[in-house]
């Protein structure tokens, strides 16, 4: 961890950071793979903790493969000066477990960039939050910035990932796509690596398939995937 966080950059953090109540002891953070769930701990371990007194754990470690989250719980009684943060993907079973951590730690969920976020990576400027009513009814005015139009039609494109400008970025969104299908989603709903091939295949034919009104039958077929399990498929992915 002490190598990471030599790294870490604070000159951008995330909108979870101010939501989180970091006087909890031990918290969990969950949300889709590269978001930045990560860094966020990171970087509040940085500004506000010494590695001494602070675990750090990623639930996607192999470790939980044969261990729970509550196991975490007896780390937590035995050192009452440390703080627990850990991680993982919201569709991971971290939920199954979480009545036994409700009264310890309270778990929060973290998306993507909004467009906000993406305009102050991308420029620097700092936007308040807006309500849809005040955006739609045209009340809204960026100081500094004229037209975000064109930077909407990258975040489209990029901007829901901080790691949206990579010169790997469609090596780096395959890789957490994989990841999603053949991993997370089937640990998760118990089902096999050919399983995970399948809602593989399903993505592709509905990214093809725009404007897009599920035929289950179709898809079915398309996909080699029984009829009864694609509104499963579909509400996993």
């Amino acid at each position: 961890m002490n190598a990471r966080l030599k790294s870490v950059n604070q000159a951008f953090t995330r909108y979870a950071y101010d939501k989180v109540k970091w006087e909890n002891r031990m918290l969990g953070l969950v949300g889709p793979r590269g978001v930045g769930k990560t860094t966020l701990f990171l970087q509040r371990i940085q500004k506000a903790h010494d590695t001494a007194d602070t675990l750090y754990v990623s639930a996607d470690n192999i470790w939980f493969s044969d261990h729970k989250l509550v196991d975490l719980a007896q780390i937590y009684d035995s050192y009452p000066d440390m703080h627990i943060y850990f991680t993982g993907s919201s569709v991971l079973d971290i939920y199954k477990g979480q009545g036994d951590l409700s009264r310890r730690a309270p778990i929060y969920t973290m998306q993507g960039l909004s467009f906000r976020e993406y305009i102050t990576i991308k420029t620097g400027l700092e936007i308040p939050v807006y309500s849809l009513d005040d955006i739609i009814s045209h009340k809204v005015r960026i100081s500094g910035l004229e037209h975000p139009l064109p930077l909407f039609r990258n975040y489209l494109k990029h901007g829901y990932y901080p790691f949206g400008d990579d010169i790997d970025f469609d090596m780096e969104l395959g890789q957490v796509i994989n990841r999603t299908m053949e991993d997370d989603i089937p640990q998760y709903a118990n089902m096999n690596v050919s399983t995970g091939r399948k809602l593989k295949h399903l993505l592709a034919v509905i990214s093809k398939s725009v404007p897009f009104k599920p035929n289950m039958s179709s898809l079915a077929e398309t996909t080699g995937a029984g009829r009864n399990n694609i509104a499963d498929y579909l509400l996993y992915m």
